[in-house]
């Protein structure tokens, strides 16, 4: 038989550590091991597979395009490309509305990064707590100090305030801001949303200052959270929208969206990319933008979010002390920093999750999970924590 963990070990860069597993194929909300064990995947290749693995929508789209049109430089334009930025500029509800289409979610802040600076002004508003790429500028506004350390000097003019801070928001936005960058629900962070009426609290502390407010939904966009935009959801439009992660269920594709005087500041040489926008992943994000309308995915996972929090706090289970996030994007917080090792135990029983934090999980299951399926893995949660403390 042969040692995929060995010859992963022997080639690949060791920046992930061992994997967890080697994956050979999915199919719904389901994967199979190199070794043919099976597992429910929990975790959507970190909030991505929202309909799920190898879906037919996709699959058929993206063999469709490749038959027809694979890829064009960026002196030329596609058919596909120029409908997906008409689609994204639809789900902001304002115009007018400039899409830059990229690889990634952190590709898609580094345009967003770009923008900023191109106001004029060098300051910018980010969070504590956030994580918005790997890429020297994706970093700079990253708050994680593992993450940054080894890389500076980074970008400068970032400046980090608590996030979910009202006072410190007012306090930190003025006429030297080019923008305020925030996700509606840190999900790196252990899933923390922002508190009601934060959003709207820096739009109207951007507008007083002639700032950008920058929203990163890259992680909570295109229904994971239950909307289209949770930002235009809750009433805000911002003037940058960065997205990616479901937006090609798991084909690589992003966008950066520049609203409002925004939308002008690229101008041609300011940007760019040779992938971003490419037929193919566009085809992939129409189809799944289509069937997420089509199905009515993204309202249901509010209801399927909640059914998951009601299956886990009817345990009544003491290692658990609450649920949070919205839509089917939710932080699990156990009562001791065993998430590691209840995540171990969680997969060891066929259940993908992970934990971003050590008395956190996270769970951002395919939004075509049945509710079978949520009052399993609540069960199995409950197994796990049981078996993690008594072994303690």
């Amino acid at each position: 038989m042969i040692d995929w963990m060995a010859k992963y070990g022997a080639t690949l860069a060791n920046t992930f550590g061992s994997p967890r597993r080697v994956l050979a194929r999915g199919e719904g909300t389901h994967v199979w091991d190199v070794e043919g064990r099976c597992y429910t995947d929990f975790l959507s290749g970190i909030a991505v597979n929202v309909l799920g693995h190898c879906h037919a929508a996709v699959l058929g789209a993206v063999s469709a395009q490749l038959g027809t049109l694979d890829h064009v430089s960026n002196f030329f334009a596609s058919v596909p490309q120029i409908q997906l930025a008409e689609r994204l500029a639809g789900l902001v509800g304002a115009t007018p509305v400039r899409v830059f289409l990229t690889n990634s979610g952190t590709e898609a802040n580094e345009a967003g990064f770009k923008l900023a600076r191109l106001t004029g002004r060098k300051r910018i508003v980010a969070m504590e707590g956030a994580f918005h790429g790997r890429t020297l500028g994706a970093l700079a506004l990253t708050w994680t100090a593992k993450y940054r350390e080894p890389f500076e000097p980074l970008p400068g003019g970032v400046e980090f305030i608590p996030f979910g801070d009202f006072g410190a928001l007012a306090a930190a936005v003025d006429e030297t801001v080019a923008a305020v960058v925030v996700e509606p629900v840190q999900g790196e962070n252990g899933v923390i949303p922002a508190p009601d009426g934060y959003l709207a609290a820096a739009r109207a502390a951007c507008d007083a200052a002639g700032a950008l407010l920058w929203v990163d939904e890259v992680q909570t966009g295109l229904g994971r959270c239950g909307e289209w935009l949770v930002s235009v959801a809750d009433g805000v439009i911002p003037d940058i929208v960065t997205l990616a992660k479901g937006l090609g269920n798991g084909f690589p594709v992003g966008a950066c969206l520049a609203v409002g005087p925004a939308a002008d500041l690229f101008t041609p040489g300011s940007h760019g990319t040779t992938f971003g926008g490419n037929p193919v992943a566009a085809a992939a994000a129409l189809a799944v933008l289509d069937t997420l309308r089509d199905e009515g995915l993204v309202a249901a996972a509010n209801a399927k979010g909640l059914r998951l929090s009601e299956a886990v706090l009817a345990l009544g289970n003491p290692g658990i002390v609450g649920v949070r996030g919205r839509g089917l994007l939710r932080g699990i917080v156990l009562a001791d920093p065993i998430a590691p090792a209840v995540n171990d135990a969680l997969l060891a029983r066929g259940w993908i999750a992970n934990a971003p934090r050590p008395n956190v999980i996270r769970v951002a299951p395919p939004l075509i999970v049945a509710e079978d399926e949520l009052v399993a893995f609540a069960d199995a949660l409950g197994e796990a924590v049981e078996e993690v403390r008594n072994a303690g």
